[in-house]
């Protein structure tokens, strides 16, 4: 029985003769087993099962005997990979961490049998030879590969890696055997031809940056944004694709800190962005945005790149009416869901009505509107949103017009009043 983790190795003796312990632990491989040689290979003699601690600088490893040897057991914290054995002869504590909780378990329960020296012979023994230098190695946790060449082909990733870049290596699609990748939590596939992002991508829980910078994406999908991404996923990079629109779910990714859409054919921005509320940093220069939604002007940002977008001139005096007096029956029954805040779902309700609802318009009087409504554009000075803010064209502009929908002929009027008043 092996065991890989963490160990330090503290002697109960030193204290007492004004020494101090060895400082960090090591990686290690712990076995179980008996010396090949009989008893006196061990060093001491005795019988019974011996625990081998090897690591990168001894290999050849420490054999210790456990028959009737261990003073006690410390497993307080073996659920997060924590323990130690305390020995009695010699006096030392070895101290063992990062380990698998469930193998870590399993080992310390064959332990105590070892201890007690009953039913040694149903114990799962090692042969205690010195390991292999890739197993008490410590796991690599970068990996870089930036050509074709470098690219693995026919072994695995090291799944203890946290940092995985595969760029300019021309991949159509993301590699399964990195989905597998549970400590991920930096992932760069910039520059490749990946037009389509698995909905497992999402199951890298761990995940925090997401780098897919200059790939065909054509979408990116809605079962990501509601995956385990939307708590973990920090920065997302997806810039220089195809993308011409994001899902309505997309700001569900509420712990996203900085987003680059850079290059892409946007028409159009989510339409709730604001509630992405941990957002500092937002680039969407060179797309096609003719305006910003209204939620835009909730964001709290430090840095805002929209240059070059063909943002249309504001409107306020010319509004687009969708309007129907009297209101649809849909139409009523839809605002009083919204503005009530009655419970929906796909429980009670078809999906495509959760879908309209769940981007429903907000009148500045505080009421909802759907399918009829007053739509205008007006002028935002980015600054009021952001405390850098490049120029978004060439002649040294700092506004963009943004959507405001109105409820109702009264609200629109009340509007064009107070424009008007400002205007003068």
């Amino acid at each position: 029985m092996r065991l890989p983790c963490e160990v330090s190795v503290v002697s109960r003796l030193l204290p007492s003769a004004g020494l101090r312990g060895p400082g960090r632990a090591a990686r290690a491989l712990l076995s179980l087993g008996r010396p090949s040689g009989g008893p006196a290979a061990a060093g001491n003699g005795g019988g019974g099962v011996w625990l081998l601690v090897s690591t990168a600088r001894d290999r050849p490893g420490t054999k210790y005997q456990l028959k009737e040897n261990i003073e006690q057991l410390f497993t307080r914290f073996v659920e997060d990979g924590k323990a130690t054995i305390r020995l009695k002869e010699p006096a030392v504590d070895v101290c063992l961490s990062k380990a698998n909780a469930s193998l870590l378990k399993t080992f310390l329960s064959a332990v105590k049998l070892a201890n007690s020296g009953t039913h040694e012979e149903a114990l799962p023994l090692s042969a205690l030879v010195p390991p292999k230098a890739s197993e008490v190695e410590k796991p690599k946790t970068r990996m870089a590969i930036t050509s074709r060449k470098e690219y693995p082909l026919t072994r695995n990733f090291p799944h203890s890696l946290e940092h995985l870049q595969a760029s300019y290596c021309r991949l159509t699609r993301v590699d399964v055997r990195m989905l597998s990748l549970r400590s991920l939590r930096k992932l760069d596939l910039s520059h490749n031809c990946i037009k389509k992002l698995p909905a497992t991508i999402g199951d890298l829980a761990c995940l925090q940056e997401l780098n897919l910078h200059n790939n065909h994406l054509e979408a990116f999908s809605a079962a990501l944004c509601g995956s385990t991404l939307r708590k973990s996923l920090r920065s997302l990079d997806l810039g220089q694709n195809r993308l011409k629109a994001l899902p309505a779910q997309f700001c569900q990714l509420q712990g996203l800190t900085h987003l680059r859409l850079d290059d892409n054919e946007l028409v159009r921005l989510p339409f709730w962005i604001g509630r992405l509320r941990q957002l500092r940093s937002f680039s969407a220069a060179r797309n096609r945005l003719p305006f910003l939604p209204e939620d835009f002007a909730k964001l709290s940002l430090e840095n805002l790149d929209l240059f070059g977008n063909p943002f249309e001139q504001p409107r306020p005096l010319a509004p687009d009416v969708q309007l129907r007096i009297p209101l649809t029956l849909f139409e009523c029954s839809a605002r009083a869901v919204v503005d009530l805040r009655i419970p929906y779902g796909r429980h009670a309700l078809p999906s495509h009505l959760c879908d309209d609802l769940d981007v429903a318009k907000t009148c500045p009087c505080g009421r909802a509107c759907l399918t009829c409504f007053i739509q205008i554009t007006v002028t935002m000075n980015l600054h009021s949103v952001a405390h850098t803010v490049v120029l978004v064209d060439n002649m040294g502009g700092t506004e963009a017009p943004t959507l405001r929908y109105f409820c109702s002929l009264t609200c629109y009027s009340q509007f064009l009043d107070r424009h008007l008043q400002g205007v003068r």
